[in-house]
Formats: C-alpha cells, sequence, structure tokens
C-alpha cells in the first residue's frame, strides 16, 4: 500500500458536478471540504459537466454558494462544447435553432451563430441541451426542423439526471423523444467525447489529470477515451454492482466512495494464481462467479471483485454481470 494520499499522484481533478459534488441545490456531504483541500496539495482543479441548462458564471456563483472553490473558467460545459462544435462544422451566421436553456442561446450566440426558435425561421442545425422547462412544444419543434433537412447535435446525451428527490430523466431521455419521432441520431458534443476533457485540461495547463465522476457511461467513458486517469464515486448514479459489470471501456482505474477518498492512500489490489486481493478482502473467478471474501460494505471487497471480474473477462463490449458469492474466510 503507497503511503501518499492518492490526489498526490496528479496535478489537477476534473470533476463532475451531479452526483460528485452535488444532488439538485445541495453539496453531497463532504464533498464541499474535499474540493477545499485540493490547492494544500497543490492540485488545480476543473469542473466539467454536461448539464448546458445554466451558463458557467451561474454553475460557478452556485458553487460557491455551497463553499466549494469555483471561478467562472473553471467550468466547462456540454454547451460551450456544442458551441465549438458549431462553430467547427457550420459557416458563422448560420441559424441554429435551440432546444434547451437560454444559457445554451448565449454559447451559440459567442460563436458566431444566430438563435432561433422556431423550426419556421430556417435553421440549419439544432442544437439540444437540458432545460428541466423544456416542453413537448420545443421538442416538436426540434423533430420539424431535423425532418425538413436541418444538423442535428445534443450537448450531451445522459439519460438520466441525480436530483434532491431521486434520480430524473436526463437531456438523452429527452433526445430520446426526438429521435423516436425523427429516426435520425445527433452528432454528440459532451461526454463521453474526449473533446471536453481535453479542453478542461488545457485550461489548467494540467499534464497529468484526474477524471472524476459518478457516471461510467459519460464521466468514465469520457476519461478513458481521452486517455486520462478515472476515478468513480459512488455518491451520485453508479453503484458497486454497475462498476462490477462495466463494460470494459467504461472500467474506472479507481474505485472511490467518496470524493474525501481522494486524500487517503489508495490501496494495491495484487493478483496472484487466480486470486485477487486488496486490504483484507481477497476474490477470484470460476465459471462465471466472482467468490469474494470480505465484508460486502467494505469497498476494498468490491475492489478486489472487480481486479478478479476484470481479469477474467478483459474485452467486455456489453455490461455483464457476474454472480455474486460471499465469504467470511479466505480464499487463499
Amino acid at each position: 500500500m503507497t503511503e501518499q494520499a492518492l490526489v498526490t499522484a496528479f496535478d489537477s481533478v476534473l470533476s463532475d458536478l451531479d452526483g460528485v459534488v452535488y444532488t439538485g441545490p445541495h453539496a453531497i456531504p463532504g464533498a464541499v471540504e474535499a474540493l477545499q483541500r485540493l490547492a494544500g496539495f497543490g492540485v488545480e482543479l476543473a469542473y466539467v459537466t454536461n448539464n448546458a441548462s445554466r451558463t458557467p458564471a451561474d454553475v460557478a456563483a452556485h458553487l460557491r454558494g455551497l463553499g466549494a472553490p469555483a471561478e467562472d473558467h473553471q467550468v466547462v460545459s456540454s454547451a460551450q462544447a456544442g458551441a465549438r462544435l458549431l462553430a467547427d462544422k457550420f459557416p458563422a451566421g448560420s441559424k441554429v435553432l435551440i432546444t434547451g436553456s437560454d444559457a445554451l442561446a448565449r454559447e451559440v450566440e459567442l460563436v458566431g451563430m444566430v438563435p432561433v426558435r422556431s423550426a419556421d425561421d430556417g435553421a440549419a442545425v439544432v442544437i439540444q441541451g437540458f432545460e428541466p422547462t423544456l416542453s413537448w412544444k420545443e421538442l416538436a419543434e426540434a423533430a420539424y426542423a431535423i425532418e425538413n433537412g436541418a444538423a442535428w447535435v445534443a450537448t450531451n446525451t445522459d439519460m438520466t439526471i441525480p436530483q434532491a428527490r431521486g434520480i430524473a430523466p436526463g437531456n438523452g431521455a429527452l433526445v430520446a423523444a426526438v429521435r423516436a419521432a425523427t429516426g435520425k441520431e445527433p452528432l454528440v458534443a459532451g461526454k463521453p467525447e474526449a473533446v471536453l476533457f481535453h479542453a478542461a485540461a488545457e485550461r489548467l495547463g494540467s499534464s497529468r489529470p484526474l477524471v472524476v465522476g459518478d457516471r461510467l457511461d459519460t464521466d468514465i467513458l469520457g476519461g478513458n477515451n481521452a486517455k486520462m486517469a478515472t476515478a468513480v464515486v459512488l455518491t451520485g448514479v453508479d453503484t458497486t454492482e454497475t462498476v462490477l459489470a462495466a463494460r470494459t471501456a467504461e472500467r474506472p482505474r479507481f474505485l472511490l466512495r467518496t470524493l474525501a477518498e481522494l486524500f487517503e492512500p489508495y490501496p494495491d489490489v495484487t493478483g496472484s494464481n487466480g486470486i485477487f486481493s486488496c486490504g483484507k478482502s481477497t476474490a477470484s473467478v470460476a465459471d462465471g462467479t466472482v467468490s469474494v471474501s470480505g465484508d460486502k460494505d467494505d469497498v476494498d471487497s468490491w475492489r478486489s471483485a472487480c481486479a478478479a471480474w476484470w481479469d477474467a473477462v478483459p474485452d467486455a463490449a456489453v455490461a455483464r454481470a457476474p454472480e455474486l458469492r460471499w465469504h467470511g474466510g479466505s480464499l487463499d
């Protein structure tokens, strides 16, 4: 086991927001305190979010209101990535139908495009981002424009979003409604594409970033796509069970209960003769079953289980959950 805190191996943390720092308007217990500690370790911080409903300035103000360190430039959003994609693919002055927030429209304006709100306004492209007040009428306008030949960009395709009361439909669910109506597929600008993570690292001048998120299909897949180290925290959408079952492209390098564990030594996970150990826990695989010696509530048990299962199934194109057997004694 290493003696230094996990975070000392990196020069920056690229953190997701929903499910990592807060759920709805409220901070996750201990998250703000963990973020405040990063500066003392000389580690830079950026927030990488797929939520396109607010401007980076509004997000930063919300974070500061919670007590978290946040300047406007530290927030990198999928709305910015979507606007950048528009600027790369369409001429300046193109009309863009906004299916989303005023904050998204502002990012579109900043790259020299003309936001419109009706399919009858001759939009060359539709951009769709999360907005909690989005209505059927606005989704219909997007469908009409796409059916009439407009291109389509989605800021992200998160199917769910953590809220204070539970898990709610995300932008991906609203994108799915337009997809069902049109039979078309959008270009996706935000996570899990790598561009958002590269943009965040570039802003910080970071060469050794750690991507931290709660979702395998966006945060971890996106960090892996960007060839960065990834850590999943268990404070949002994904769980120990879904992490264990993850397809290869979505497997994180580190499994953490909360952001606070960034400041603890990360335990070694070792393997010998098919038995994988982490802390006091061990795991092995036989006939598609993972046998674990350890406490089900101990994250080390899941770290050893992941190591054993991922070694046994190194190339998983789809998520695959093994049968689990728990034992009180050693597997040695």
